[in-house]
Protein backbone atom coordinates (compact mmCIF):
# COMPACT_ATOMS: atom_id res chain seq x y z
CA UNK A 1 0.00 0.00 0.00
CA UNK A 2 1.33 3.41 -0.99
CA UNK A 3 2.24 5.77 1.74
CA UNK A 4 1.86 9.57 1.83
CA UNK A 5 5.47 10.08 0.80
CA UNK A 6 4.88 8.12 -2.37
CA UNK A 7 1.85 10.26 -3.20
CA UNK A 8 3.87 13.42 -2.61
CA UNK A 9 6.59 12.20 -4.93
CA UNK A 10 4.06 11.40 -7.65
CA UNK A 11 2.38 14.81 -7.32
CA UNK A 12 5.76 16.56 -6.88
CA UNK A 13 4.64 18.04 -3.66
CA UNK A 14 6.84 19.08 -0.84
CA UNK A 15 6.91 21.30 2.17
CA UNK A 16 8.00 21.36 5.72
CA UNK A 17 4.62 20.67 7.16
CA UNK A 18 3.83 17.78 4.82
CA UNK A 19 7.26 16.27 5.30
CA UNK A 20 7.02 16.47 9.04
CA UNK A 21 3.51 15.10 9.36
CA UNK A 22 3.73 12.62 6.48
CA UNK A 23 0.13 13.29 5.48
CA UNK A 24 -1.31 15.16 2.46
CA UNK A 25 -3.30 18.26 3.20
CA UNK A 26 -5.82 20.12 1.08
CA UNK A 27 -3.45 23.12 0.86
CA UNK A 28 -0.71 20.97 -0.62
CA UNK A 29 -2.89 19.94 -3.53
CA UNK A 30 -4.41 23.42 -4.22
CA UNK A 31 -1.21 25.48 -3.82
CA UNK A 32 1.00 23.17 -5.88
CA UNK A 33 1.34 25.71 -8.83
CA UNK A 34 2.27 28.55 -6.54
CA UNK A 35 5.05 26.55 -5.03
CA UNK A 36 6.50 25.84 -8.48
CA UNK A 37 6.43 29.56 -9.37
CA UNK A 38 8.17 30.37 -6.15
CA UNK A 39 10.94 27.97 -7.00
CA UNK A 40 11.37 29.46 -10.50
CA UNK A 41 11.35 33.00 -9.13
CA UNK A 42 14.07 32.13 -6.68
CA UNK A 43 16.55 31.81 -9.60
CA UNK A 44 19.19 34.55 -9.76
CA UNK A 45 18.34 37.45 -12.15
CA UNK A 46 20.16 40.73 -12.93
CA UNK A 47 18.32 43.96 -13.66
CA UNK A 48 19.64 46.73 -15.89
CA UNK A 49 20.79 49.63 -13.72
CA UNK A 50 19.01 52.93 -14.13
CA UNK A 51 20.75 55.30 -16.53
CA UNK A 52 22.58 52.52 -18.40
CA UNK A 53 21.73 52.17 -22.08
CA UNK A 54 20.46 48.90 -23.43
CA UNK A 55 23.43 48.50 -25.80
CA UNK A 56 25.93 48.85 -22.94
CA UNK A 57 23.98 46.39 -20.80
CA UNK A 58 23.97 43.91 -23.67
CA UNK A 59 27.77 44.03 -23.78
CA UNK A 60 27.94 43.01 -20.11
CA UNK A 61 25.30 40.27 -20.13
CA UNK A 62 24.71 37.57 -22.71
CA UNK A 63 21.41 36.06 -23.71
CA UNK A 64 21.90 33.25 -21.19
CA UNK A 65 21.69 35.79 -18.37
CA UNK A 66 25.11 34.85 -17.14
CA UNK A 67 26.94 37.05 -14.75
CA UNK A 68 29.45 39.47 -16.23
CA UNK A 69 33.01 38.12 -16.36
CA UNK A 70 35.54 39.32 -13.86
CA UNK A 71 38.32 39.43 -16.46
CA UNK A 72 38.06 40.48 -20.15
CA UNK A 73 37.66 37.45 -22.37
CA UNK A 74 38.17 37.00 -26.11
CA UNK A 75 34.92 35.61 -27.45
CA UNK A 76 33.37 35.62 -30.91
CA UNK A 77 30.23 37.31 -29.66
CA UNK A 78 29.96 41.08 -29.50
CA UNK A 79 31.05 44.00 -31.66
CA UNK A 80 34.33 42.73 -33.05
CA UNK A 81 35.87 42.86 -36.53
CA UNK A 82 37.36 39.86 -38.20
CA UNK A 83 41.13 39.91 -38.30
CA UNK A 84 42.91 40.09 -41.61
CA UNK A 85 43.80 36.71 -43.01
CA UNK A 86 47.31 37.02 -44.31
CA UNK A 87 48.48 34.61 -46.98
CA UNK A 88 51.25 32.18 -46.50
CA UNK A 89 53.04 33.15 -49.73
CA UNK A 90 56.52 34.55 -49.74
CA UNK A 91 56.78 38.35 -49.72
CA UNK A 92 58.04 39.86 -52.94
CA UNK A 93 61.26 41.78 -52.36
CA UNK A 94 61.59 45.51 -53.03
CA UNK A 95 64.80 47.22 -54.01
CA UNK A 96 66.11 50.80 -53.99
CA UNK A 97 67.15 51.29 -57.62
CA UNK A 98 67.98 54.20 -59.97
CA UNK A 99 65.86 55.31 -62.94
CA UNK A 100 65.85 57.99 -65.63
CA UNK A 101 62.95 59.93 -67.08
CA UNK A 102 62.89 59.82 -70.92
CA UNK A 103 61.22 63.25 -70.98
CA UNK A 104 64.40 64.85 -69.66
CA UNK A 105 67.30 65.49 -71.98
CA UNK A 106 69.91 66.28 -69.29
CA UNK A 107 70.39 62.62 -68.23
CA UNK A 108 69.42 63.24 -64.60
CA UNK A 109 69.46 60.12 -62.41
CA UNK A 110 66.79 59.53 -59.74
CA UNK A 111 66.15 56.74 -57.22
CA UNK A 112 62.99 55.09 -55.94
CA UNK A 113 61.72 51.86 -54.42
CA UNK A 114 60.66 49.24 -56.91
CA UNK A 115 60.04 45.49 -56.97
CA UNK A 116 63.13 43.50 -57.71
CA UNK A 117 61.37 41.67 -60.55
CA UNK A 118 60.86 44.99 -62.40
CA UNK A 119 64.54 45.92 -62.45
CA UNK A 120 65.67 47.13 -65.86
CA UNK A 121 62.19 48.03 -67.16
CA UNK A 122 61.26 51.45 -68.50
CA UNK A 123 59.89 54.14 -66.27
CA UNK A 124 56.09 53.42 -66.09
CA UNK A 125 55.08 57.09 -66.35
CA UNK A 126 57.06 57.65 -69.53
CA UNK A 127 53.97 56.78 -71.62
CA UNK A 128 52.35 60.05 -70.50
CA UNK A 129 55.11 62.10 -72.14
CA UNK A 130 53.23 63.30 -75.23
CA UNK A 131 54.89 65.85 -77.50
CA UNK A 132 53.52 67.95 -80.35
CA UNK A 133 54.91 67.17 -83.77
CA UNK A 134 56.14 70.54 -85.05
CA UNK A 135 57.00 70.41 -88.77
CA UNK A 136 60.54 70.97 -89.93
CA UNK A 137 61.37 72.77 -93.19
CA UNK A 138 64.53 72.98 -95.20
CA UNK A 139 66.31 76.03 -96.56
CA UNK A 140 65.11 75.32 -100.09
CA UNK A 141 61.48 74.93 -98.98
CA UNK A 142 61.64 78.19 -97.08
CA UNK A 143 63.03 80.12 -100.03
CA UNK A 144 60.52 78.67 -102.48
CA UNK A 145 57.26 78.54 -100.50
CA UNK A 146 57.58 80.09 -97.02
CA UNK A 147 59.28 83.40 -97.75
CA UNK A 148 57.47 86.45 -96.36
CA UNK A 149 58.62 90.07 -96.47
CA UNK A 150 57.28 90.76 -92.95
CA UNK A 151 59.18 87.82 -91.44
CA UNK A 152 62.86 86.94 -91.66
CA UNK A 153 64.14 83.39 -91.65
CA UNK A 154 65.90 83.86 -88.30
CA UNK A 155 62.67 85.10 -86.73
CA UNK A 156 60.72 82.17 -88.19
CA UNK A 157 63.31 79.72 -86.90
CA UNK A 158 63.09 81.30 -83.45
CA UNK A 159 59.28 80.95 -83.50
CA UNK A 160 59.39 77.25 -84.40
CA UNK A 161 62.09 76.60 -81.82
CA UNK A 162 59.87 78.08 -79.09
CA UNK A 163 56.88 76.11 -80.44
CA UNK A 164 58.83 72.85 -79.94
CA UNK A 165 60.03 73.84 -76.50
CA UNK A 166 56.64 74.89 -75.12
CA UNK A 167 54.30 72.54 -77.06
CA UNK A 168 52.43 75.29 -78.93
CA UNK A 169 51.48 77.17 -75.76
CA UNK A 170 51.38 80.49 -77.58
CA UNK A 171 50.86 82.58 -74.46
CA UNK A 172 54.12 81.20 -73.07
CA UNK A 173 55.76 81.53 -76.48
CA UNK A 174 54.77 85.20 -76.61
CA UNK A 175 56.18 85.71 -73.12
CA UNK A 176 59.52 84.07 -74.00
CA UNK A 177 59.75 85.65 -77.45
CA UNK A 178 62.87 87.73 -78.02
CA UNK A 179 61.29 91.11 -78.60
CA UNK A 180 64.63 92.92 -78.32
CA UNK A 181 66.29 91.13 -81.20
CA UNK A 182 63.20 90.77 -83.36
CA UNK A 183 60.16 92.86 -84.07
CA UNK A 184 57.48 92.99 -81.40
CA UNK A 185 54.70 90.55 -82.27
CA UNK A 186 51.30 89.80 -80.77
CA UNK A 187 49.94 86.34 -79.99
CA UNK A 188 47.70 86.52 -83.09
CA UNK A 189 50.70 87.34 -85.30
CA UNK A 190 52.64 84.34 -83.98
CA UNK A 191 49.67 82.01 -84.48
CA UNK A 192 49.00 83.30 -87.96
CA UNK A 193 52.62 82.80 -89.06
CA UNK A 194 52.87 79.31 -87.56
CA UNK A 195 49.59 77.93 -89.01
CA UNK A 196 50.28 79.54 -92.38
CA UNK A 197 53.60 77.67 -92.65
CA UNK A 198 51.96 74.40 -91.48
CA UNK A 199 49.28 74.71 -94.19
CA UNK A 200 51.88 75.45 -96.88
CA UNK A 201 54.04 72.46 -95.90
CA UNK A 202 51.00 70.16 -95.78
CA UNK A 203 49.99 71.17 -99.32
CA UNK A 204 53.51 70.74 -100.65
CA UNK A 205 54.19 67.34 -99.07
CA UNK A 206 50.72 65.82 -99.61
CA UNK A 207 50.28 63.12 -102.20
CA UNK A 208 48.09 64.07 -105.17
CA UNK A 209 44.41 63.14 -104.79
CA UNK A 210 44.32 63.08 -100.99
CA UNK A 211 41.92 65.11 -98.86
CA UNK A 212 43.77 67.22 -96.33
CA UNK A 213 42.49 68.71 -93.10
CA UNK A 214 44.48 71.92 -93.11
CA UNK A 215 44.22 74.06 -89.95
CA UNK A 216 43.10 77.61 -90.70
CA UNK A 217 43.59 80.48 -88.29
CA UNK A 218 41.70 83.75 -88.81
CA UNK A 219 43.83 86.37 -87.11
CA UNK A 220 41.43 89.23 -87.88
CA UNK A 221 38.51 87.41 -86.24
CA UNK A 222 40.60 86.61 -83.19
CA UNK A 223 41.63 90.25 -82.79
CA UNK A 224 38.03 91.44 -83.06
CA UNK A 225 36.93 88.81 -80.57
CA UNK A 226 39.49 89.90 -77.99
CA UNK A 227 38.66 93.54 -78.58
CA UNK A 228 34.98 92.91 -78.01
CA UNK A 229 35.77 90.87 -74.93
CA UNK A 230 37.88 93.70 -73.56
CA UNK A 231 35.12 96.20 -74.18
CA UNK A 232 32.64 93.92 -72.49
CA UNK A 233 34.91 93.56 -69.48
CA UNK A 234 35.58 97.31 -69.21
CA UNK A 235 31.90 98.29 -69.13
CA UNK A 236 30.75 100.59 -66.37
CA UNK A 237 27.74 99.73 -64.16
CA UNK A 238 25.75 102.47 -65.94
CA UNK A 239 26.42 100.85 -69.31
CA UNK A 240 25.40 97.41 -68.01
CA UNK A 241 22.15 98.84 -66.64
CA UNK A 242 21.48 100.65 -69.93
CA UNK A 243 22.04 97.46 -71.91
CA UNK A 244 19.64 95.50 -69.70
CA UNK A 245 17.06 98.26 -70.09
CA UNK A 246 17.41 98.20 -73.87
CA UNK A 247 17.03 94.43 -73.95
CA UNK A 248 13.82 94.68 -71.93
CA UNK A 249 12.51 97.38 -74.23
CA UNK A 250 13.31 95.23 -77.26
CA UNK A 251 11.33 92.36 -75.78
CA UNK A 252 8.41 94.71 -75.10
CA UNK A 253 8.53 95.97 -78.69
CA UNK A 254 8.48 92.42 -80.04
CA UNK A 255 5.56 91.54 -77.76
CA UNK A 256 3.61 94.61 -78.85
CA UNK A 257 4.31 93.83 -82.48
CA UNK A 258 2.94 90.29 -82.09
CA UNK A 259 -0.14 91.62 -80.29
CA UNK A 260 -0.69 94.20 -83.02
CA UNK A 261 -0.45 91.55 -85.72
CA UNK A 262 -2.87 89.33 -83.84
CA UNK A 263 -5.37 92.17 -83.43
CA UNK A 264 -5.05 92.95 -87.14
CA UNK A 265 -5.82 89.35 -88.04
CA UNK A 266 -8.81 89.27 -85.70
CA UNK A 267 -10.14 92.51 -87.18
CA UNK A 268 -9.66 91.18 -90.70
CA UNK A 269 -11.62 88.06 -89.77
CA UNK A 270 -14.48 90.17 -88.43
CA UNK A 271 -14.57 92.31 -91.56
CA UNK A 272 -14.52 89.22 -93.77
CA UNK A 273 -17.33 87.66 -91.73
CA UNK A 274 -19.43 90.81 -92.06
CA UNK A 275 -18.88 91.02 -95.84
CA UNK A 276 -19.67 87.32 -96.28
CA UNK A 277 -22.86 87.62 -94.23
CA UNK A 278 -24.01 90.63 -96.25
CA UNK A 279 -23.38 88.85 -99.55
CA UNK A 280 -25.29 85.80 -98.39
CA UNK A 281 -28.24 87.93 -97.31
CA UNK A 282 -28.35 89.59 -100.73
CA UNK A 283 -28.18 86.22 -102.48
CA UNK A 284 -31.04 84.89 -100.37
CA UNK A 285 -33.21 87.92 -101.20
CA UNK A 286 -32.58 87.53 -104.94
CA UNK A 287 -33.36 83.78 -104.86
CA UNK A 288 -36.88 82.76 -106.11
CA UNK A 289 -39.51 82.02 -103.50
CA UNK A 290 -40.25 78.57 -105.01
CA UNK A 291 -37.19 77.10 -103.27
CA UNK A 292 -38.49 77.93 -99.81
CA UNK A 293 -40.62 74.75 -99.39
CA UNK A 294 -37.56 72.64 -100.14
CA UNK A 295 -35.70 74.31 -97.30
CA UNK A 296 -38.57 73.53 -94.95
CA UNK A 297 -38.39 69.86 -95.82
CA UNK A 298 -34.67 69.65 -95.02
CA UNK A 299 -35.17 71.30 -91.59
CA UNK A 300 -31.56 72.62 -91.49
CA UNK A 301 -30.83 76.11 -90.19
CA UNK A 302 -29.16 78.16 -92.92
CA UNK A 303 -26.57 79.89 -90.73
CA UNK A 304 -23.38 81.04 -92.44
CA UNK A 305 -20.16 79.55 -91.12
CA UNK A 306 -18.48 82.92 -90.81
CA UNK A 307 -21.26 84.45 -88.70
CA UNK A 308 -20.82 85.77 -85.17
CA UNK A 309 -22.45 82.71 -83.53
CA UNK A 310 -22.17 79.12 -84.71
CA UNK A 311 -25.32 77.35 -83.61
CA UNK A 312 -25.14 73.55 -83.24
CA UNK A 313 -26.60 71.39 -85.97
CA UNK A 314 -28.86 68.66 -84.54
CA UNK A 315 -28.26 65.63 -86.73
CA UNK A 316 -28.81 62.94 -84.11
CA UNK A 317 -31.55 60.42 -84.61
CA UNK A 318 -34.74 60.75 -82.64
CA UNK A 319 -37.24 63.46 -81.81
CA UNK A 320 -35.85 66.90 -80.94
CA UNK A 321 -37.53 70.16 -80.02
CA UNK A 322 -37.19 73.01 -82.46
CA UNK A 323 -36.64 75.42 -79.56
CA UNK A 324 -33.30 73.73 -78.85
CA UNK A 325 -31.92 75.37 -81.98
CA UNK A 326 -32.38 78.80 -80.39
CA UNK A 327 -30.16 77.99 -77.41
CA UNK A 328 -26.90 79.92 -77.47
CA UNK A 329 -23.74 77.77 -77.52
CA UNK A 330 -21.39 77.71 -74.55
CA UNK A 331 -18.71 79.54 -76.54
CA UNK A 332 -20.64 82.82 -76.18
CA UNK A 333 -19.52 84.68 -73.06
CA UNK A 334 -21.77 86.17 -70.40
CA UNK A 335 -20.95 89.73 -71.43
CA UNK A 336 -21.99 89.04 -75.00
CA UNK A 337 -25.18 87.35 -73.83
CA UNK A 338 -26.14 90.35 -71.67
CA UNK A 339 -25.30 92.78 -74.46
CA UNK A 340 -27.30 90.66 -76.92
CA UNK A 341 -30.35 90.62 -74.64
CA UNK A 342 -30.17 94.39 -74.16
CA UNK A 343 -29.93 94.99 -77.92
CA UNK A 344 -32.92 92.70 -78.53
CA UNK A 345 -34.93 94.55 -75.91
CA UNK A 346 -34.06 97.91 -77.53
CA UNK A 347 -35.16 96.53 -80.90
CA UNK A 348 -38.45 95.28 -79.39
CA UNK A 349 -37.76 91.63 -80.18
CA UNK A 350 -38.99 88.93 -77.85
CA UNK A 351 -36.22 86.99 -76.16
CA UNK A 352 -38.11 83.68 -76.53
CA UNK A 353 -40.28 83.83 -79.68
CA UNK A 354 -42.50 81.08 -81.00
CA UNK A 355 -40.07 78.45 -82.40
CA UNK A 356 -41.45 77.90 -85.85
CA UNK A 357 -39.08 76.87 -88.64
CA UNK A 358 -38.88 80.31 -90.23
CA UNK A 359 -38.76 82.18 -86.89
CA UNK A 360 -35.96 79.98 -85.58
CA UNK A 361 -33.88 80.56 -88.69
CA UNK A 362 -34.45 84.32 -88.76
CA UNK A 363 -33.98 84.71 -84.99
CA UNK A 364 -30.63 82.87 -85.06
CA UNK A 365 -29.47 84.96 -88.00
CA UNK A 366 -30.49 88.15 -86.21
CA UNK A 367 -28.59 87.27 -83.03
CA UNK A 368 -25.57 86.21 -85.05
CA UNK A 369 -25.56 89.57 -86.85
CA UNK A 370 -25.97 91.44 -83.56
CA UNK A 371 -22.99 89.63 -82.02
CA UNK A 372 -20.94 90.37 -85.13
CA UNK A 373 -21.97 94.03 -84.87
CA UNK A 374 -20.99 94.05 -81.20
CA UNK A 375 -17.53 92.67 -81.98
CA UNK A 376 -17.01 95.12 -84.84
CA UNK A 377 -17.90 98.04 -82.58
CA UNK A 378 -15.43 96.83 -79.98
CA UNK A 379 -12.68 96.48 -82.59
CA UNK A 380 -13.50 99.94 -83.95
CA UNK A 381 -13.28 101.45 -80.44
CA UNK A 382 -9.94 99.74 -79.85
CA UNK A 383 -8.54 101.07 -83.12
CA UNK A 384 -9.76 104.58 -82.34
CA UNK A 385 -8.16 104.47 -78.92
CA UNK A 386 -4.83 103.23 -80.27
CA UNK A 387 -4.93 105.85 -83.02
CA UNK A 388 -5.44 108.63 -80.47
CA UNK A 389 -2.62 107.27 -78.30
CA UNK A 390 -0.21 107.07 -81.24
CA UNK A 391 -1.23 110.56 -82.38
CA UNK A 392 -0.39 112.05 -78.97
CA UNK A 393 2.92 110.21 -78.80
CA UNK A 394 3.80 111.26 -82.31
CA UNK A 395 3.05 114.89 -81.51
CA UNK A 396 5.18 114.68 -78.35
CA UNK A 397 8.12 113.30 -80.32
CA UNK A 398 7.63 115.91 -83.03
CA UNK A 399 7.79 118.69 -80.44
CA UNK A 400 10.96 117.18 -79.03
CA UNK A 401 12.54 117.43 -82.48
CA UNK A 402 13.29 113.73 -82.97
CA UNK A 403 10.64 113.38 -85.74
CA UNK A 404 9.53 115.65 -88.55
CA UNK A 405 6.48 117.93 -88.16
CA UNK A 406 2.93 116.72 -88.71
CA UNK A 407 1.01 117.50 -91.88
CA UNK A 408 -2.78 117.56 -92.04
CA UNK A 409 -4.16 115.48 -94.89
CA UNK A 410 -7.86 115.60 -94.08
CA UNK A 411 -10.47 115.21 -91.42
CA UNK A 412 -12.38 112.21 -90.26
CA UNK A 413 -16.19 112.06 -90.19
CA UNK A 414 -16.12 112.65 -86.43
CA UNK A 415 -14.23 115.91 -86.87
CA UNK A 416 -10.78 114.60 -85.89
CA UNK A 417 -7.79 115.65 -87.93
CA UNK A 418 -5.83 112.92 -89.70
CA UNK A 419 -2.12 112.37 -89.58
CA UNK A 420 0.14 112.77 -92.57
CA UNK A 421 3.83 112.54 -93.29
CA UNK A 422 5.78 113.84 -96.18
CA UNK A 423 6.47 111.52 -99.10
CA UNK A 424 9.30 109.06 -98.62
CA UNK A 425 8.72 108.73 -94.85
CA UNK A 426 6.06 106.00 -94.81
CA UNK A 427 8.49 103.29 -93.73
CA UNK A 428 9.89 105.54 -91.03
CA UNK A 429 6.38 106.01 -89.64
CA UNK A 430 5.92 102.25 -89.24
CA UNK A 431 9.25 101.97 -87.47
CA UNK A 432 8.38 104.85 -85.18
CA UNK A 433 5.03 103.32 -84.31
CA UNK A 434 6.65 99.98 -83.54
CA UNK A 435 9.13 101.63 -81.23
CA UNK A 436 6.86 104.21 -79.66
CA UNK A 437 3.71 102.16 -79.19
CA UNK A 438 3.76 101.23 -75.51
CA UNK A 439 1.64 98.47 -73.97
CA UNK A 440 -1.64 99.62 -72.46
CA UNK A 441 -1.93 99.81 -68.71
CA UNK A 442 -4.69 97.79 -66.94
CA UNK A 443 -6.70 100.95 -66.20
CA UNK A 444 -6.54 102.12 -69.79
CA UNK A 445 -7.55 98.70 -71.06
CA UNK A 446 -10.49 98.63 -68.66
CA UNK A 447 -11.66 102.11 -69.71
CA UNK A 448 -11.27 101.16 -73.36
CA UNK A 449 -13.34 97.98 -73.02
CA UNK A 450 -16.06 99.70 -71.02
CA UNK A 451 -16.26 102.50 -73.58
CA UNK A 452 -16.51 99.99 -76.41
CA UNK A 453 -19.30 98.08 -74.70
CA UNK A 454 -21.25 101.24 -73.95
CA UNK A 455 -20.87 102.36 -77.57
CA UNK A 456 -22.08 98.97 -78.79
CA UNK A 457 -25.10 99.06 -76.48
CA UNK A 458 -26.17 102.62 -77.31
CA UNK A 459 -26.66 102.19 -81.09
CA UNK A 460 -27.11 98.50 -81.94
CA UNK A 461 -28.81 99.13 -85.29
CA UNK A 462 -26.17 101.42 -86.72
CA UNK A 463 -22.95 100.13 -88.22
CA UNK A 464 -19.82 102.24 -87.67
Amino acid sequence: MATGADVRDILELGGVESENTGTINKKDIINSDKKKSKKSSETLTFKRPEGMHREVYALLYSDKKDAPPLLPSDTTQGYRTVKAKLGSKKVRPWKWMPFTNPARKDGAMFYHWRRAAEEGKDYPFARFNKTVQVPVYSEQEYQMYLHDDAWTKAETDHLFDLARRFDLRFVVIHDRYDHQQFKKRSVEDLKERYYHICAKLANIRAAPGTDLKIPVFDAGHERRRKEQLERLYNRTPEQVAEEEYLIQELRKIETRKKEREKRTQDLQKLITAADTTTEQRRAERKAPKKKLPQKKETEKPAVPETAGIKFPDFKSAGVTLRSQRMKLPSSVGQKKIKALEQMLMELGVDLNPMPTEEIVQMFNELRSDLVLLYELKQAFANCEYELQMLRHRYEALAKAGSIGPLSVEGTHPDGQTGLGIEEGKGDAKDQIIDVVGAPLTPNSVRRKVVGAEQGALRSPTQMP
